[in-house]
């Protein structure tokens, strides 16, 4: 049975693992000319991301190739003096198996674990799906595929072609986010800086084996931002109007905007959809139901997705009437679980008054200066996203002979 992914980020990769495991086989078209080798802004892997990693045997590169980000310093706009925390136990309190990770590294490191499998076709991109499952490429030749599965991010073009325009389908969330790469000047050494003042965040961070560092952005504006995913000139300009003043380190950073090799801004938009299937064809991660890139554990959800939806395909036999359906009520309270666990990362890490700035920065030093224990409790009684990453639980799908029946549709 011949399966087409669309999309080499992050869930593209791991269903094309799963799904030769269990007797696909697969291609996966991506538009960029090659893997992202830039970085990107760090992910957080929660316990069923990493569980899912380690029966795909990269653990111990995810592990390795993890941020190494111990200590916070977070500077409260006005504030004389910052609050110093320590991250390992913050993490751990909030989850009982935890790893930050370059998202690019990321990427690799689920490309590699399946790449001699699977069929690649890079700097290309679908332009039609029809309902008999043939599909026209920009480059390539038409082929005609079984199923087709979108994993192409926020800005899907699967979900374009088959579901219509985007704006059907997403929900604002009011925030935005921006990422730049910048010399670390700073010497970071396992420390993420971070500066908040009412409606805007920004903060610095490295990685162990990163020569450079990043500058994350997180602000809200009251009235949607005039600008185009694509106009990068006046997403910079934007920036530099929401953030000038901040803090002379924050003045820094943008200087680096014009200087920057790697740059991503964007809105924190929810994909909200009543089906991610139509026909042939269905949707995983962002592509079918992000909750917010950057504050709703969306790295996480894309894993388990993909996990998910080539399990239930292997259990129906390949049959995608059964395991479409299957698919997304398996996964439905998970993303509405993200869907909160979105909205409330986003109003803790993105206070809108200096009320808001004072209890951040007060939480904060409470949880460092209590013991693990006491700390662990505060974190699940008042935090919705410690309370649903640690009650996540996903089947178990493990590739059998009977699977293998996929591979003669």
């Amino acid at each position: 049975m011949r399966i087409l992914i669309s999309g080499a980020s992050i869930a593209g990769p791991v269903l094309a693992y799963w799904l030769t495991r269990h007797g696909f086989s697969v291609t996966v078209v991506e538009r960029a000319p090659a893997l992202r080798k830039t970085g990107g802004h760090a992910v957080d892997l929660f316990r069923p991301a990493v569980d899912i990693s380690e029966k795909m045997g990269v653990l111990p590169r995810v592990e390795e190739r993890a941020t190494g980000t111990q200590r916070l310093i977070l500077r409260p706009e006005g504030a004389r003096r910052p609050v110093r925390a320590d991250l390992s136990k913050i993490f751990s309190a909030a989850s009982d198996r935890h790893v930050e990770v370059m998202r690019d590294d990321l990427s690799e490191i689920y490309f590699d674990a399946a790449r001699d499998d699977v069929e690649y076709l890079f700097d290309d991109s679908i332009t039609e799906i029809s309902p008999d499952g043939r599909v026209r490429f920009e480059n390539a030749a038409p082929r005609r595929f079984d199923l087709v599965v979108g994993a192409d991010g926020l800005h899907s073009n699967v979900r374009r072609l088959v579901f219509g325009d985007e704006s059907r389908f997403t929900t604002p969330t009011g925030a935005y986010l921006a990422v730049l790469s910048l010399p670390d000047t700073g010497g970071l050494d396992r420390e993420v800086v971070i500066h908040v003042g009412a409606g805007r965040t920004a903060g610095m961070y490295g990685a162990r084996h990163l020569g450079d560092a990043r500058a994350l952005f997180l602000f809200r504006s009251e009235r949607a931002l005039g600008h185009h995913r694509h106009d990068v000139p006046r997403q910079k300009e934007l920036l530099r109007g929401v953030f000038r003043g901040l803090h002379p380190d924050v003045d820094r950073w943008l200087d680096e905007l014009d200087r920057t090799p790697a740059f991503y801004f964007d809105s924190i938009t929810q994909v909200r959809m009543d089906t991610w299937s139509r026909g042939r064809v269905t949707l995983v991660g962002d592509a079918g139901y992000c909750p917010g890139p950057a504050v709703g554990g969306s790295t996480s959800l894309a894993v388990v997705g993909a996990y998910v939806l080539a399990g239930e395909l292997a259990r129906a036999g390949g049959d995608h009437e059964r395991a479409f359906p299957a698919y997304e009520r398996a996964m439905a309270e998970h993303v509405r679980g993200s869907r909160a666990v979105a909205l409330s990362a986003a109003a803790t890490l993105i206070p809108t008054s200096r009320l808001g700035v004072r209890a951040l920065a007060g939480g904060t030093r409470l949880i460092s200066a209590l013991p693990a224990r006491p700390s662990r409790a505060l974190m699940r009684l008042t935090t919705k996203s410690a309370r649903y990453h640690n009650s996540m639980n996903v089947d178990d799908y493990p590739p059998s002979p009977t699977s293998q029946t996929a591979t003669s549709g």
